[in-house]
């Protein structure tokens, strides 16, 4: 089990003052199994307003609005949670149960693809030729390696609204490129996948007390009768340093900040993470 105390810090500094702003925040983890919320705080400063929801997808959602004057606005989530390695998956089903009309219907939005998850062609051969012999759980493993094989990471070369098909076409990007790309092939092969955002401590088994320098990540989960996280990017099971923040059909549906102004000129946005192992 680890004890992780993550500091989100995002500062926006605007080239003039805005009038407003109206913002959605999905910074803030949620109590699951295998996954605890000691404590959380979530501050904008300034603010004038805020209200906290669910969404469709159960995402801790923080709406807050700015309707002051402001040069700058500073976002800061600070949360301590207590990760355990996941339990196995309590039930495993054989292709033939994966494809039945109750299983996909129950799981059609996470067989359904969107425009920045759609499978090239290419990545759906691929797809097929890495599941054949295999059973669903590890054909979704198979999947992730194989693409993992063939797409470099390389920060820099993509943006957040990158189609996971310009990210296979340049064979390069970051783990929300092999996340997308991973979600396209496995829902290709008719295995439900869901996209994950959230933490991850880069070092494992990290010296307690030590502060380091975090990253927000992105990983998939696949149903083969239970939920199974997956990092295909570090090719290992998300586990103990993965915190979870939200879940959805592809990144549109978790981005930790979306929101619009009011006031002319551009903006400047730095982000921050720092994460701490406490136990």
């Amino acid at each position: 089990m680890n004890r992780l105390r993550v500091v989100h810090t995002s500062t926006f500094r605007y080239a003039a003052p805005v009038q407003a702003s109206y913002n959605e925040a999905r910074m803030t983890p949620v109590s699951q199994a295998g996954q605890t919320v000691v404590s959380s705080r979530f501050e904008a400063q300034p603010h004038t307003w805020s209200y906290e929801y669910r969404d469709y997808w159960g995402t801790a959602v923080t709406a807050f609005e700015v309707l002051v004057p402001h040069e700058s606005m500073v976002i800061t989530a600070e949360h301590v949670v207590e990760v355990r390695e996941p339990a196995p998956p309590r039930a495993v089903l054989g292709w033939d149960a994966l494809g039945t009309d109750e299983v996909r219907d129950r799981m059609a939005e996470f067989l359904a693809d969107t425009p920045t998850t759609a499978a090239p062609d290419e990545v759906a051969e691929l797809a097929r030729a890495s599941a054949e012999g295999f059973e669903p759980s590890d054909a979704a493993v198979a999947v992730c390696e194989a693409l993992r094989d063939r797409v470099e990471y390389i920060p820099g070369v993509t943006t957040v609204h990158t189609p996971a098909a310009e990210a296979w076409a340049a064979r390069a990007g970051v783990c929300q490129d092999v996340a997308h790309l991973a979600l396209g092939a496995l829902r290709s092969v008719g295995i439900p996948a869901r996209y994950v955002s959230g933490y991850l401590h880069p070092t494992r088994g990290g010296e307690v007390g030590q502060t380091v320098t975090g990253e927000s990540h992105a990983w998939v989960e696949w149903w083969v009768g239970d939920w199974v996280a997956y990092d295909p990017t570090n090719r290992v099971p998300a586990g103990e340093h993965h915190v979870v923040l939200a879940r959805g059909r592809s990144y549109d549906d978790v981005a930790p900040l979306r929101g619009i102004y009011a006031g002319s000129g551009t903006q400047h946005l730095d982000v921050e993470v720092r994460i701490t192992r406490e136990a």
